[in-house]
């Protein structure tokens, strides 16, 4: 942690020029992060329109105030899927203060014809109690997924099946601006890290 403070600090510590021009949050300067990637002159999932396991409607506005990590994935995902939530789990835990209270991470099932409300509940508060999940027909899964440019298909697997999918995470500001990805790859300090640099300038 003394790492991320470190950071903390350096950010805090800029002239004040320098945070009047990144005041905006210009996609084109004042966003460098060390690991993850730049998404600010992306626009993806705009429109997204799904449900919650409580049958609430959420769009990207429903997050707005919080700084949502969108992740695609399934219940009964062997890998990728729970060790991203454990990821996300000990970031939340690496954040402090303020910035916890900010970082909201929302699943977004690619299984909904196995994945009910009840189960994507579970699953998710298993990792962490504040994370929340999001399903849809699979018709506006497909959509959804269309919009992120996120890959996902069938696999047959025995008498049943399972999913490859891409795996990547998706940032955004609290003004519903897409600002980060974060590869699977990362560790959760890293992903801290680059968040805290995210939440300090926007």
């Amino acid at each position: 942690m003394n790492d991320l403070f470190t950071r903390r600090a350096v950010v805090a510590g800029m002239g004040v020029l320098g945070l009047g021009l990144l005041a905006g949050c210009s996609p084109a300067r004042g966003l460098e992060f060390k690991y993850g990637k730049n998404m600010s002159n992306e626009i993806l999932g705009r429109k997204f329109r799904l449900k919650d396991p409580q049958g609430n409607v959420r769009t990207l506005s429903s997050f707005y105030g919080s700084m949502p990590m969108i992740f695609f994935g399934f219940t009964q995902c062997p890998a990728v899927c729970p060790t991203t939530l454990a990821r996300a789990a000990q970031i939340r835990k690496l954040l402090r203060g303020r910035d916890r209270d900010l970082f909201q991470v929302v699943f977004i099932t690619l299984d909904p014809e196995r994945d009910t409300p009840e189960v994507l509940d579970a699953y998710v508060k298993a990792f962490d109690p504040s994370f929340t999940a999001l399903t849809g027909t699979p018709e506006e899964i497909a959509e959804v997924a269309k919009e992120f440019k996120v890959f996902y298909e069938k696999v047959p697997a025995g008498d049943t099946y399972t999913i490859s999918h891409s795996s990547t995470s998706y940032v955004y500001d609290t003004r519903g601006t897409l600002r980060l990805s974060l590869g699977h790859s990362l560790n959760a300090k890293e992903c801290a890290e680059d968040l805290v640099t995210l939440m300090e300038i926007c």
